[in-house]
């Protein structure tokens, strides 16, 4: 008999979920804004109390379900006629790359790393930074990217050799060079605050914190 209220629990939430789903509207979930998200979250918790204890009413979580739910389209409806509650509760897109540059006081503002844009850009098909004219990493954490109109020719994939201003030596290691051959690139090119150098076509590209925005 416990086995049976289980199984009409679970089909009944998996029902009453759909429909909830329904109603928050159509979005797939690497668009869920921080509301949604959170909205989830409770609804999974909420179910997953009413499923383990069986002795306690469905509506228990029924009830509480349908005020988050109602709770989350209010604020939709709310955000879509104020642009200052919807940026309070979704948050503003940031420009990651503008015209060519890194902005990189919007990166440790948006706590994103170096190699978290490099990920972005690679799982994109983008090889180099320079590819890009602007980048922006949107309320859900994605990364938009707009590249540069011209036409661009097959080349190898740059290796990083330097990152946020830290030497990478397994990088350096897989080249086959020594850590001499950083210093001297360093030395050579008279630069201090290196953020970051990638090693392409027998050719080192440097960007400097100065350059950054």
């Amino acid at each position: 008999m416990e086995y049976l209220k289980i199984i009409f629990r679970i089909s009944f939430f998996y029902f009453f979920i759909i429909l909830i789903y329904r109603i928050m509207g159509k979005r797939e979930v690497g668009q869920l804004g921080i509301v949604d998200l959170i909205v989830s979250i409770l609804i999974a918790e909420l179910v997953a109390i009413s499923v383990e204890d069986s002795t306690k009413s469905i509506m228990a979580s029924v009830i509480p379900i349908i005020c988050l739910v109602s709770l989350q389209i209010i604020l939709s409806f709310a955000s879509l006629k104020s642009g200052k509650i919807r940026s309070l509760l979704d948050g503003n897109p940031s420009f990651i790359i503008k015209n060519g540059r890194i902005n990189y006081r919007e990166m440790i503002k948006q706590k994103y790393n170096l190699d978290d844009l490099l990920t972005q850009l690679r799982e994109k098909g983008y090889r180099n930074i320079e590819d890009i004219e602007y980048a922006i990493l949107e309320n859900n954490g994605t990364l938009s990217t707009f590249p540069y109109d011209n036409k661009k020719n097959k080349t190898p994939l740059p290796l990083p050799i330097i990152l946020d201003g830290k030497i990478q030596y397994d990088v350096i290691h897989e080249m086959g060079k020594k850590e001499d051959f950083v210093n001297s690139v360093i030395k050579n090119n008279k630069v201090n605050d290196i953020f970051y150098a990638f090693y392409k076509d027998k050719s080192i590209f440097i960007i400097k914190y100065s350059d950054l925005q």
